[in-house]
């Protein structure tokens, strides 16, 4: 029952933290549109009906019922129609009607004789800053999240502490948990090794980092290494000598390298069958913004190869294959994963770093995933702006007429385009993450 319990705070825990995340990125825009004297009439936490709302002079804010996502509604998004454009009939197309459509509601938002208060109407670096202010407002929740986590929380890195001391030697291609009669025992078992054992030097050389440590063992197989220990107190040393045997070979990244086959990769190393206790390190300030460009990376390469990683989603999600745990998950799936980390048997302390992390990263993908340029995201508002700046910019260079605000209205038949392959994403990460969700246990 406890398990359940810890289980749906964990969900509800990522839940607020989401809709704060929301929150503050519409705050990102609504602050600077205020300052810029832009007309806003709604601040909208979630899509759908209205549970609740409350008006402050002109700007009613409140929360809907659908949680995935919100906006501001600001007076003249889209410029109206230039002079001589042909006016609407019965035989005007789909599209032409749904941007006029477009045009007329963006009219109904300006109140006569505040036509100076529109969006469409601000210089191209003001709206650049709206735009940008959800955004930016995500990264900056992603950076100050981070740093709680790497300088309050600290992060998870192997100790100089044994964690497991392998009573056997099996192939690196073996599935087996438990040790076969016919395994030969493991060196560091034979010798004494005990998980909590604290390695004081190996070799001669005092240890800094389990790193060091491995590092000597697989450099050294046959040969008895010293090792320095410290048990209940106690300082012992032991005489251990490394296996030769084949492990396998990993990338930067921590993922076992595969051949063409699809089978490990292997290298012949010292092994002792020794691993390492995780613990958690405080890390220095530095370290935040460069974890945090790594996120940022992690995400642009996941959205650059987001065709095929759907792809593989969808093959996963109606067949056998399994769910790549590096790939993008829903609400859903991110819910899931939160719940776990909360029900898990692990100290309260670290559980609470992985929901702090997994919030980070969730504003990380916000932050990456707005800056795209394809409208209705707020990276097609820049786009759109940054080409009526460069269209002005040669006009004036040029000594042409000023061409005027670009007419992005007619990218509303794009923007549904947009809207709709979003929400058929949406609607398949959401499927994955019932029947196969990715998953800590």
């Amino acid at each position: 029952m406890e398990s359940v319990l810890l289980y749906v705070v964990g969900i509800l825990i990522i839940v607020v933290g989401l809709a704060l995340s929301i929150g503050l990125h519409e705050i990102g825009h609504l602050v600077p549109a205020k300052l810029f004297r832009v007309k806003v009439g709604q601040y909208m936490i979630g899509f759908g009906p209205t549970l609740f709302s409350k008006r402050r002079g002109e700007t009613e804010y409140g929360v809907k019922a659908i949680p995935l996502g919100g906006y501001i509604s600001m007076a003249g998004m889209y410029p109206p129609a230039k002079q001589g454009a042909k006016a609407r009939t019965a035989s005007t197309s789909f599209f032409d009607t749904m941007v006029q459509d477009a045009r007329d509601s963006s009219a109904d938002t300006v109140t006569e004789g505040e036509e100076e208060r529109t969006f469409y109407r601000l210089p191209v670096y003001k709206r650049i800053i709206v735009m940008l202010g959800g955004p930016f407002m995500n990264l900056l929740i992603a950076v100050v999240l981070y740093a709680v986590l790497f300088m309050g929380f600290g992060i998870s890195q192997p100790s100089t502490t044994l964690g497991s001391v392998s009573e056997c030697v099996q192939s690196a291609d073996s599935t087996a948990t438990e040790c076969a009669p016919g395994d030969p025992r493991a060196p560091g078992a034979a010798a004494g090794l005990q998980p909590g054992d604290k390695l004081l030097s190996v070799d001669g050389e005092p240890v800094e980092s389990w790193a060091q440590a491995t590092q000597t063992i697989r450099d050294n197989p046959g040969r008895a290494i010293a090792f320095q220990i410290e048990r209940d107190g106690d300082i012992r040393t032991v005489q251990v000598t490394p296996l030769l045997t084949e492990r396998p070979v990993f990338d930067d990244a921590g993922q076992m390298k595969l051949d063409a086959a699809g089978n490990p990769i292997t290298t012949e190393v010292g092994f002792i069958g020794v691993g390492a206790a995780y613990e958690l390190a405080q890390q220095p300030a530095s370290a935040v913004l460069p974890a945090v460009g790594d996120n940022i990376v992690a995400v642009g390469n996941v959205i650059l190869h987001l065709p095929q990683r759907l792809i593989d989603i969808a093959e996963a999600a109606f067949g056998p294959e399994e769910r790549d745990p590096n790939g993008p998950i829903s609400v859903v799936g991110v819910g899931r994963l939160a719940g776990e980390i909360a029900s898990i048997d692990a100290p309260v302390t670290e559980r609470a770093a992985s929901l702090v992390g997994l919030v980070a990263s969730l504003n990380v993908a916000l932050f990456v995933f707005n800056l795209i340029p394809l409208m209705p995201l707020d990276g097609g508002h820049v786009a759109g702006a940054l080409w009526e700046g460069i269209r002005r910019f040669f006009a004036k260079l040029f000594r042409r007429p000023d061409p005027g605000p670009v007419d992005t209205a007619k990218l509303v038949p794009i923007t549904l385009a947009v809207v709709i392959i979003l929400g058929g994403m949406s609607a398949l990460l959401i499927y994955a993450d019932i029947v196969k969700p990715i998953t800590l246990l």
